[in-house]
């Protein structure tokens, strides 16, 4: 197959255009570069069968030649980034969403849409099936990531109802793992730069609040199976069903990198949600599917990326006149 990644230099959709050249499939990586790595496109360009188009998808985009498949995963996904990003954001969540459903009815081609596990706000119902509509707060400061995704997936399906379009929805749930950017604001990364610098673990609250952590290599194992289901429409949740206390995650990072970091809370930022934990019944029976990787098991697979990054930043601190 030849398959249209977007938001390819960014972590998910480095290790997703990496499965896919693995399996001897072509990629068209699609990224401007707004959150993703230039060494991850450095990375995959050493795949003959990998091309690279630096392209804001919020724009039309045009390809040659056959497109097989169109897999649409740019867009900032750390509060970090979509609160520094909001326009941009909430763009590529429509018009980039439009675009790239525009681009899959041209070429005929299966699309797949990365949606998130945010669509579902801060949940009311526990743990969170893909029938949940969610408690979003739509004017709240993570609103502009929320409701792009509930967007983006609301026209993917009228694309498919009305085009007739071959389409997949998956809601990624927090996901980590090597080729994470030690700045971009998620917990796990913030919690291991903390602890490898002896810096405080910064918690937010009480620690109490729970996220469900899937190691990249488990989350992109679903996606491409959903992407290659014969049939599945509706959204699919795909993450990792055990549920922890940021409390809890904040111990192990510390027992695991052998910190000595002390750990200071600060507020609890704006709707951050209290929940989240994945119903993964349906992924379990349609796509044969559930994780493999234990958080413990996944934080010592990410860690030795973490202290090369940090061994590098320093290196190049210490040659600066």
């Amino acid at each position: 197959m030849r398959v249209l990644i977007t938001g390819a230099a960014g972590f998910l959709g480095y290790h997703l255009s990496k499965r896919f050249l693995a399996d001897g499939h072509s990629v068209i990586g699609v990224d401007n570069l707004i959150t993703g790595s230039p060494a991850n496109i450095e990375s995959l360009s050493a795949e003959d069968r990998f091309a690279f188009v630096d392209h804001d998808i919020s724009i039309p985009l045009r390809v040659a030649d056959t497109v097989d498949g169109v897999l649409h995963f740019a867009s900032p996904a750390s509060p970090v980034d979509y609160l520094e990003h909001p326009i941009p954001t909430l763009k590529v969540g429509s018009l980039g969403t439009h675009n790239t459903l525009g681009l899959a009815k041209l070429h005929g081609a299966r699309y797949l849409l990365a949606s998130t596990s945010e669509v579902y706000g801060d949940p009311q119902i526990h743990p969170q099936p893909e029938s949940y509509w969610g408690h979003v707060n739509p004017v709240g400061v993570r609103g502009v990531y929320d409701e792009a995704k509930r967007f983006a997936e609301a026209m993917t399906m009228a694309y498919h109802r009305h085009h007739g379009l071959e389409t997949r929805i998956v809601r990624i749930f927090n996901t980590y793992g090597p080729r994470m950017r030690a700045a971009d604001g998620r917990v796990v990364s913030n919690f291991l730069v903390q602890a490898l610098r002896g810096d405080p673990i910064t918690i937010y609250g009480d620690g109490s609040q729970t996220r469900s952590f899937c190691f990249v290599d488990d989350e992109v194992e679903g996606i491409y199976r959903l992407f290659h289901h014969p049939n599945r429409v509706e959204p699919v949740n795909v993450g990792n069903p055990a549920e922890v206390t940021i409390r809890d995650l904040a111990e192990a990072v510390i027992e695991l990198t052998g910190s000595s970091s002390p750990v200071e809370r600060l507020p609890l930022p704006e709707d951050d949600p209290k929940v989240r934990q994945p119903d993964i019944t349906l992924a379990r029976r349609i796509l044969d599917w559930e994780p493999e990787t234990g958080l413990r098991e996944g934080l010592i697979r990410t860690i030795p990326y973490f202290r090369g990054l940090i061994e590098t930043d320093d290196a190049q601190a210490r040659t600066l006149p």
